[in-house]
C-alpha cells in the first residue's frame, strides 16, 4: 500500500511545521533528517525513509557520520545532492560541538584533551596531527592541523608548529594524532617524533606538556604513562 506523503499529514505531525509550531528541540533525529532530504520515495515518505538510514546505523549519529556519499546514495530515493546535505549537516553539528569545547575547556587532564578532540580524530580513516596551543592557565587559546597523511603515518614540520605558538604567545602545547587502526601503542617514530618536538619546545621555553594518541573510544597519554 502506498505510503502517504508528509503533506497529507496532520500538521503537528509534519517536521517543518513541528518545528516552526513547536520549536527545534521537540524533533526526532528521524524528523530532522527528513526535512535534510524534503521527499521520500514512491513507496515511502521522507519520515520512513529517514527512519530507514537511521536503523541501518542503530540510530548512532556517530556512526551515520562516516557514511559516504555513495553508500548514502545505496537509499532509494537518496542522490547526491541528498546525500551531500546530510553529510555537511553532520559535520557542522560536529565543528560547533568542537567550538564549543575548546572555547571553554581548560585543560586539567589527559581526558579534557581526549574530550577536546575526540570528536575531531576519533572516526577519521587517516591519520591527521594536531596540535592544541594554551596559555599560562592552561586554557586552550587554538587548535590546528599540522598535517594530513594516509591510513598509518602523517608527516609533521615542526617548525609550523611553533611558528603558530610564537604568534598567540602560547607558553604550552599538547599534541595530538590518531591511530585509524584503533591500537593505541605509539611507534618508535611517534616517540622520536615527541622527543623533537619536546627538545625544540625547551628552547622556545613552550613546555609540550602531553602526547595523545586517540582512538574512536579510547586514548594513550605519553604523559600519564611517563613516556614524555
Amino acid at each position: 500500500m502506498k505510503k502517504l506523503s508528509i503533506k497529507a499529514w496532520a500538521l503537528d505531525d509534519r517536521p517543518r511545521e513541528k518545528l516552526l509550531l513547536k520549536g527545534k528541540n521537540v524533533l526526532s533525529d528521524t524528523e530532522l533528517i527528513a526535512i535534510l532530504i524534503s521527499s521520500g520515495n514512491r513507496e515511502e515518505s521522507a519520515i520512513d525513509l529517514s527512519k530507514r538510514i537511521l536503523q541501518s546505523v542503530d540510530y548512532n549519529l556517530q556512526q551515520l557520520s562516516k557514511l559516504s556519499v555513495e553508500e548514502l546514495m545505496n537509499f532509494k530515493g537518496i542522490g547526491e545532492a541528498k546525500s551531500i546535505s546530510i553529510i555537511t549537516a553532520l559535520e557542522l553539528g560536529k565543528r560547533r560541538h568542537f567550538e564549543k569545547s575548546l572555547n571553554e575547556l581548560k585543560i586539567s587532564s589527559s581526558k579534557n584533551a581526549f574530550l577536546m578532540m575526540q570528536p575531531v580524530l576519533g572516526d577519521l580513516e587517516h591519520e591527521e596531527f594536531w596540535v592544541g596551543y594554551l596559555n599560562n592557565a592552561n586554557t586552550v587559546l587554538s587548535k590546528k592541523q599540522i598535517s594530513k597523511g594516509g591510513l598509518n603515518s602523517t608527516l609533521v614540520d615542526v617548525r609550523l608548529i611553533f611558528k603558530r605558538a610564537l604568534e598567540l604567545s602560547a607558553v604550552a602545547i599538547i599534541l595530538f594524532h590518531n591511530h585509524p587502526s584503533g591500537k593505541i601503542t605509539p611507534s618508535l617514530s611517534d616517540k622520536q617524533l615527541t622527543q623533537k618536538i619536546k627538545v625544540a619546545g625547551n628552547s622556545l621555553d613552550i613546555k609540550v606538556l602531553d602526547h595523545l594518541i586517540i582512538t574512536e573510544k579510547t586514548y594513550f597519554s605519553f604523559a600519564d604513562e611517563g613516556v614524555l
